[in-house]
């Protein structure tokens, strides 16, 4: 981010603008430029410009994370994006992985992750009352490889993953988005999503800042003031998961107050093509489902003007200079019509992950492309169509959930004889978690018993299960293995069973939120 927060600097020192806007109000480039200098001051005080490290920032939707950005960036180091709501457990698996030189994060955050155990050299406040916290002696961050923002993923195989992205694939990722949307300097743009997920941070921090326009925020979703603040601030272009497309789409009634917006880019979750088109329309701007991961941010689009049964229907085409193919079993490419395991490489693909404080490669084919675990259909007209995952995963509202890691946690309660995670339909989330439970004596089982074990053993909330089942066995193949395909249609008959107040055995369903 070092060349894009400079660029942003010059056009402040030009004339000052509305940087951000967020809960607290509007925050001027100049504003966060001195904010910025304050946070660099604290985290390495008395050392040159271009000696920062690699610096942890709680990513919240604030100016605060803007302010962070740019204080890394004028320092020269290495900006390391976590969520607040991660817990200790994850926070000291990624501090092994990332090896940080500073941590800035509330003083409550520092406490929970044991933060100042972890780094001994000073401490200060900056942001307004956060705490930092940064340690002593050398900094090198040429053991990113070049890398300047390390986003997490949602772990969706179990351990959230530090995803070490270039300067030069962000802005890839960032002007071909401005390009296929129209965007121009001084747009302004939404973030509805965390910050702390890379795909927000690049399309609503980045963008912004090259954009030279206001990023408008939300600390915690709120579809009302999302769309308020939106109209009210003329934004042009945001990217939002189905879930939050749908959710404003019915706050709006048909008033189409968002008729200013170009587009809204709509990604990672199931997609219905009908409950989209009636969101947009109700919304009264053009919504564009898009394929993308953290690994190779962003990289298929439709346009704005593009038929609905492209925008809607399918997941785009890939950007310029990004390719996308896919594998059949045989390890050959997969013509029109026929899906198979997808691959990518382009502009926007990472350095690779972070391990033991440095870069580890990604795993890519001999000719460079990665495996995205991802099953891929393209169609003669170029555009693409995701038709599921290699592997299970559910995706609630967004968010990938990894069934094995919590199959693992339920597995260690001393009732559970066999388990299993199953996705079941929502229609606002996509996907929601149940679970199918053989108790070791056959009695019954609620979802607060699961839950409550799934906290002591530091499980993060959002996997929870949302229901749990008890049954007398799990669904069986012919050899005896765990049927998942037939566990997947037995929770969703045992939720729709219990939508009608029964459960598969006729009696009140439980275990339910």
């Amino acid at each position: 981010m070092r060349q894009v927060v400079r660029e942003f600097q010059r056009r402040a020192e030009q004339a000052d603008f509305v940087a951000v806007i967020d809960d607290a109000g509007s925050h001027t480039a100049r504003e966060l430029l001195a904010e910025a200098a304050r946070l660099a001051r604290v985290m390495f005080p008395g050392e040159p410009d271009g000696s920062g490290g690699t610096v942890m920032l709680q990513a919240d939707n604030s100016w605060r994370t803007v302010a962070g950005t740019l204080a890394v960036g004028l320092s020269g180091g290495v900006l390391a994006l976590v969520n607040r709501h991660t817990t200790r457990a994850e926070f000291a698996a990624v501090w092994d992985d990332i090896r940080p030189d500073a941590v800035v994060a509330e003083p409550l955050a520092m406490e929970e992750w044991a933060v100042p155990g972890l780094l001994p050299g000073p401490a200060g406040t900056a942001l307004d009352g956060w705490a930092c916290r940064a340690s002593p002696g050398q900094r090198d961050v040429s053991r990113w490889s070049g890398g300047v923002v390390i986003g997490l993923t949602s772990g969706s195989t179990g351990r959230p993953k530090g995803v070490v992205q270039s300067e030069e694939a962000l802005r890839y990722a960032c002007t071909s988005t401005m390009e296929i949307n129209g965007l121009t300097r001084g747009d302004a743009v939404a973030a509805v999503v965390p910050l702390s997920s890379t795909a927000a941070y690049c399309f609503g921090v980045c963008l912004s800042l090259l954009l030279g326009g206001p990023l408008v925020l939300t600390a915690k979703w709120d579809r009302a003031v999302a769309l308020r603040r939106m109209a009210d601030a003329e934004v042009r272009w945001t990217m939002c998961v189905p879930t939050m497309a749908l959710q404003m789409g019915a706050e709006a009634a048909g008033s189409g107050i968002l008729a200013g917006v170009r587009a809204i880019t709509v990604g990672g979750g199931p997609m219905d093509r009908g409950a989209l088109a009636r969101a947009e329309r109700s919304l009264g701007t053009r919504i564009l489902r898009v394929f993308g991961m953290s690994e190779c941010l962003g990289h298929t689009s439709p346009r704005p003007d593009d038929p609905e049964e492209i925008r809607l229907g399918r997941d785009g085409r890939p950007f310029p200079g990004t390719d996308l193919r896919a594998l059949t079993p045989e390890g050959t490419e997969a013509g029109p019509g026929v899906s198979g395991r997808a691959q990518v490489r382009g502009p926007s693909l990472f350095l690779g992950y972070a391990r033991d404080g440095g870069v580890e490669p990604p795993a890519l084919t001999e000719d460079g492309y990665f495996p995205t675990g991802d099953l891929l259909m393209t169609h003669e007209d170029g555009t693409i169509s995701i038709m599921g995952r290699e592997k299970d995963v559910i995706i609630r509202g967004g968010r990938n959930i990894d069934i094995t890691e919590i199959e693992r946690a339920v597995a260690g309660y001393p009732r559970v004889a066999r388990a299993c995670v199953a996705a079941v339909p929502d229609e606002v989330l996509g996907e929601r978690v149940a679970l199918l439970v053989v108790t070791e004596d056959g009695g019954g089982i609620d979802l607060a018993e699961v839950t409550g074990h799934l906290e002591s053993v530091g499980l993060s909330k959002a996997k929870w299960p949302e229901f749990v089942y008890g049954i007398e066995e799990l669904p069986q193949t012919k050899v005896g293995k765990l049927d998942r395909s037939g566990a997947r249609e037995l929770a969703q008959r045992l939720r729709a069973h219990s939508r009608t107040g029964l459960n598969h055995s006729g009696t009140p369903a439980e275990g339910e939120l």
